[in-house]
């Protein structure tokens, strides 16, 4: 057990995940706020403490095309925290739920909160395709659909390269050759399915019930 010296230390008192699925997988019939109110309901349990007692929560999410107003809302409300606590949706890219997590041990360490959920939630299942133009009508000729997980996801918003190419371009340029990242890789998914085997998952993965046509709910 770890005491504190400091009202404002920063502790972390719970934390719970979904287990993660393919694109278009067993998950893919629930939203990123269904997921992420299902993981924040989990964490607050875990902690010991009641939705009434969170300050504010803050949730990172990058794919956010119909998702609805501030997903973070929506993953607080889905976790039975009150409408009245304040939430907010933060996007980093790939850095949004850490960033969500250092902007809560910010608030904690100003002393402008006691208790914050902060983590990330996605789901790239749902991720929606645009018509770009539509609004403004198209008088003539084809239009074409927009993935909105390439725009708004995997695509470098200013040199319009996939996040693929541009982590080749880096690893080039620090010398990181193909051999090492395949043999990282490939340790990586071992040493996961090694500790997904023993179960060392298991006390920080929360159970999510889906329904699946022709199974039934699982």
């Amino acid at each position: 057990m770890t005491f504190t010296t400091s009202p404002h230390d920063i502790v972390i008192l719970g934390a719970r995940r979904t287990p993660q699925g393919k694109l278009l997988g067993q998950l893919a019939p629930l939203t990123a706020t269904q997921l992420g109110g299902r993981a924040i309901a989990a964490a607050i349990e875990s902690a010991g403490i009641l939705p009434t007692d969170i300050d504010q929560v803050i949730m990172g999410q990058v794919v956010q095309s119909n998702s609805g107003q501030n997903p973070a809302r929506q993953a607080a409300v889905e976790a039975g925290i009150s409408l009245d606590v304040p939430a907010l949706t933060v996007n980093s890219v790939c850095l949004s739920g850490l960033r969500a997590i250092t902007d809560a041990a910010r608030l904690i360490r100003l002393g402008e909160a006691q208790v914050v959920v902060a983590g990330g939630q996605e789901s790239m299942s749902n991720a929606p395709h645009l018509l770009p133009g539509a609004r403004k009508g198209v008088s003539y000729g084809s239009i074409n659909s927009m993935d909105s997980l390439e725009r708004d996801a995997l695509t470098d918003a200013f040199d319009q390269q996939s996040m693929g190419v541009n982590t080749d371009e880096g690893n080039i340029r620090f010398g990181v050759s193909r051999q090492a990242q395949d043999e990282i890789a490939a340790a990586s998914h071992q040493r996961a399915a090694a500790a997904w085997d023993s179960g060392t998952f298991d006390a920080e993965i929360a159970p999510v019930e889906v329904d699946i046509p022709r199974k039934g709910q699982v």
